[in-house]
């Protein structure tokens, strides 16, 4: 049997889609797995932001068609880049464990602190409005480009600093560059963040192949987040937050609208699903209220 997995062709996408073929490799080694890489438009288009140009799913475009084309099997995403709304002959059936979910602050090569004569790196909106509060002295402008990109326009002198995920920077085994790590409390992160999504064509069965890549835990905390998020209408031109954590069968989920406003909210991690749109629902009639 073989199997054919997508990935995008950055360095940090190919590591990440490693880790799933690892894994299906040591479980089934009698499958026959081929990577298939491919640029994105999201890829290519690099000097406007994503809210100018599309959004998430620019990024997705192209390894969609590959699956609705029967060109590839499977495809590997990072959940937090994936738009909210589903296409049903697409589902995401596997989600990894989760890497660290935290944002970081990266530093140019040699420096110990921030420039404040230059802005922090950042082209998300949820970081942006959250930065805010943190750094109120200090200018936030975009930066483009893949993880590694960004890091040589950061030791360029383009920038004081980068925000970015401690998960892709340990993926490509660059531990060593966060200066420091933010706490959810401080910067709420993405929904999704620091886990995998596999993706496949409705009606291909993906069990029992991915079993050994999906993490109950994980896979409960993105469907919270991504219903939390969805809504509320949110996407790549909005703030709006999520982070689940789950502890002996109970999960908390914290979320963020637009404005910047947080709830918490527990329950069953069963309940995945109502938990987040229970609490989209609350900060909604919150907002309202005020």
């Amino acid at each position: 049997m073989k199997l054919r997995i997508g990935s995008r062709d950055s360095a940090l996408a190919v590591a990440q889609t490693e880790l799933l073929m690892a894994a299906v490799r040591a479980a089934h080694p009698e499958v026959k797995l081929e990577l298939v890489t491919m640029k994105t438009t999201g890829d290519k288009i690099l000097d406007r932001t994503l809210d100018q140009v599309g959004g998430k799913g620019l990024f997705v475009k192209e390894l969609d068609a590959a699956l609705l084309e029967d060109r590839v099997d499977v495809t590997v995403h990072s959940c937090k880049d994936l738009p909210m709304e589903e296409n049903p002959r697409l589902p995401l059936v596997a989600f990894s464990r989760r890497e660290d979910p935290r944002d970081v602050l990266v530093l140019p090569e040699g420096a110990e602190s921030l420039d404040p004569s230059k802005p922090i790196g950042c082209s998300s909106l949820r970081r942006k409005l959250q930065l805010s509060a943190l750094y109120p002295h200090m200018a936030v402008e975009p930066v483009r480009g893949n993880v590694l990109t960004r890091l040589r326009k950061l030791d360029e002198g383009q920038f004081s600093a980068l925000v970015l995920a401690a998960a892709g920077l340990k993926r490509l085994g660059l531990e060593g560059r966060i200066h420091r790590f933010f706490f959810p409390e401080e910067l709420l992160p993405a929904a999704g963040q620091g886990i995998l999504a596999a993706q496949m064509r409705a009606g291909d069965d993906p069990s029992p192949l991915l079993d050994c890549f999906d993490d109950p835990a994980a896979h409960a905390c993105a469907v919270a987040e991504r219903a939390f998020v969805r809504r509320l209408d949110g996407g790549c031109t909005s703030p709006v937050a999520a982070y689940a954590t789950v502890e002996n069968g109970i999960m908390t989920l914290t979320g963020m609208n637009e404005f910047g406003r947080k709830d918490t909210i527990t329950g069953s991690a069963a309940q995945a699903a109502e938990l987040g749109e229970t609490l989209a629902e609350r900060l909604r009639e919150e907002e309202g209220t005020l």
